[in-house]
């Protein structure tokens, strides 16, 4: 009797082990493929009305939730609200290369590649956001 519960234990146990192993690499083949396919481009900044606007980008296993302050059509200054990035903090300094040169076309912080996309993209909804409606939301 002993011996079929410790068998239904660690059956249980497995059970358990590789239903959550099943689940981390289903999360994480999303997450490649949603980084693979972020195109990313700099919305027109002389369509932008003054403002600030919020801008939000889910990657799964990255997202960045910003503040975007556009003045006389110039990024005035971004504010990262909230950033889950696992060891991407590194990568919030790019926004002072995009206030610096006025376009997301900047280059990715090394070792922080996907958060450093995943916060130009929330960069760009947010800068889409200003643009009135004649102008459209760009094609993603």
């Amino acid at each position: 009797m002993k011996k079929k519960a410790v068998i239904v234990i660690v059956c249980v146990v497995v059970a358990v082990f590789l239903g959550f192993g099943g689940k981390v690499l289903h999360d994480t083949a999303r997450y490649q493929k949603v980084i693979a396919d972020t195109v990313i481009a700099t919305p027109d900044i002389s369509l932008v009305q003054d403002g600030v606007y919020n801008g939000f980008f889910d990657a799964g296993l990255i997202s960045v939730d910003v503040d975007v302050v556009v003045k006389g059509h110039r990024i005035a200054g971004i504010t990262i609200n909230e950033h889950h990035n696992g060891r991407g903090a590194s990568a919030e300094v790019i926004t002072e290369d995009v206030i610096l040169n006025q376009t997301l076309d900047v280059d990715t912080v090394s070792g922080a590649t996907n958060s450093s996309k995943v916060i130009l993209k929330a960069i760009e909804l947010a800068l889409e956001e200003g643009v009135p409606e004649s102008g459209g939301r760009q094609a993603q």
